[in-house]
């Protein structure tokens, strides 16, 4: 039986007299193109939004639609992104902390407590709580998965008509074969990620083309 994300976590928090918990996860620390997008949410008690769940598991349509949801109900949300060529200087997991910072530091105000999926973040001032599987767990990081997804692959769709042919709209710049043949053929895009192996192995052979 597929567990669905519930208030178990928040309410544990809310019973030891912390008000405001945020949610956070990120969208796109796997993907050679593009940016990391980051979400941090943050719901009064009372509010729960049926269907969120990990974002992965939901298709588009469901995913706009509770972006929506979210948004309009949240107590307050914050994104934060972190480009391409900070993910190249300074490497994809500092830039994902980087880019969960400036989420939280969108929220209107700073939460009590941050209940993070996946690892924690070194140096966050704020108490956190990390959960393995979190978006599949807590409501507020499911729901701020739905909010990082959305907000990057809309980003994407952007990029795939700043860059024509290289089907970002359709793959989202994950490393799906498509992409790895038309990296090849066309070499790398200004948002690809110069530090990832495939990456970098397009960008040699282009110049060894060129020399």
């Amino acid at each position: 039986m597929t567990r669905h994300p519930d208030l178990r976590h928040e309410r544990k928090l809310w019973r030891t007299g912390i008000e405001t918990v945020a949610g956070v996860d990120e969208a796109g620390v796997g993907p050679m193109a593009g940016p990391v997008v980051a979400a941090a949410v943050v719901f009064r008690p009372e509010t729960f939004i049926r269907g969120v769940h990990d974002s992965k598991q939901l298709l588009a349509e469901k995913r706009e639609e509770l972006h929506a949801q979210i948004r309009d109900r949240a107590l307050t949300f914050g994104i934060g992104l972190a480009e391409v060529e900070e993910i190249d200087r300074l490497n994809i997991y500092w830039a994902t902390m980087r880019a969960i910072e400036r989420a939280l530091g969108a929220l209107e105000r700073a939460p009590q407590h941050v209940l993070i999926d996946g690892r924690r973040v070194p140096g966050l001032a704020i108490p956190q709580t990390h959960i393995v599987g979190g978006d599949r767990k807590s409501f507020c990081i499911a729901a701020a998965s739905i909010l990082a997804k959305v907000t990057r692959d809309r980003i994407m769709n952007a990029y795939d008509e700043q860059y024509p042919g290289y089907g970002f709209a359709q793959h989202k710049g994950y490393c799906t074969a498509d992409h790895f043949q038309l990296l090849e053929q066309l070499g790398p895009s200004p948002i690809h990620r110069r530090s990832f192996a495939p990456v970098a192995l397009a960008t040699q052979l282009k110049l060894d083309l060129i020399g």
